[in-house]
């Protein structure tokens, strides 16, 4: 068993059901998704720099898998194959989409012809979850297909910014121009916003009813736009902590 099917065990026992069994008391789950985010960039894994307390709060109260790896390293194959439980292959996304499905664009090999949008055969947790009672939400990143092919096509009831651009269309501040989420004023940070949308999810929700919400944060990926929020604090913080100039090595050349 693949460690992407596994996940989708791991969700129906922690809700206490299998496909002919049903749940006895069924979990709630909230499942965050940082893009570029390094294993060693939060407190919990090391990090003396970068701090993240109210993740640190959450591993401590929580579960943790510390041997979970990316299906694929880029985008949207893994995000794919987490909601899925599914390999890349599987699924027929094994570039970031668009990618460079079925060019060489310099090099050595011609690139697979994958699809551009995860197939609505397939079979999400949402989906699966939904199916159980669960209200879904989904804020944030998606990168998986153009409209049509959006979280609310894949068994959420709820998109916050989910649509098909893999980078914040107009930058982190606003006014972005995110065809699935307005701003509410000059100067809002995405990411602040996403998570807002969040927690009022979390607040106006039915409580009678377990819920999956799905958290996929557009940072760290580029373009590089640092919360204005907390700049000055991490430059005084990198004064004390860092001496001389960020060693650099040059990129290999290709052959």
């Amino acid at each position: 068993m693949n460690s992407l099917r596994f996940l989708s065990v791991l969700l129906c026992a922690l809700c206490g059901y299998s496909d002919t069994q049903a749940a006895p008391k069924q979990t709630n789950f909230l499942f965050f998704l940082v893009d570029d985010m390094g294993w060693a960039d939060i407190g919990v894994n090391g990090s003396k720099f970068h701090e993240t307390p109210n993740i640190d709060r959450l591993a401590e109260s929580g579960m943790r898998f510390t041997q979970g790896y990316a299906a694929c390293p880029v985008c949207s194959p893994t995000r794919a194959s987490i909601l899925t439980g599914r390999h890349p292959v599987r699924v027929d996304i094994t570039d970031w989409i668009p990618g460079q499905s079925g060019k060489s664009n310099g090099n050595l090999l011609i690139t697979p012809a994958d699809r551009a949008n995860l197939a609505h055969k397939e079979v999400t947790i949402a989906e699966s979850l939904k199916g159980h009672g669960y209200q879904t939400f989904f804020a944030g990143k998606w990168h998986l297909g153009h409209e049509g092919h959006w979280p609310t096509d894949q068994g959420f009831d709820i998109n916050i910014g989910g649509h098909h651009r893999g980078s914040p269309p107009g930058g982190y501040y606003a006014p972005w121009t995110n065809p699935v989420l307005k701003s509410n004023k000059k100067g809002e940070y995405l990411t602040e916003r996403l998570t807002e949308e969040s927690v009022k999810f979390l607040e106006d929700r039915d409580e009678s009813k377990p819920f999956l919400l799905y958290l996929s944060y557009y940072n760290i990926h580029t373009p590089i736009q640092a919360y204005k929020k907390y700049i000055e604090h991490y430059q005084a913080k990198a004064a004390k902590s860092f001496e001389g100039k960020t060693p650099t090595e040059p990129r290999a050349r290709r052959h």
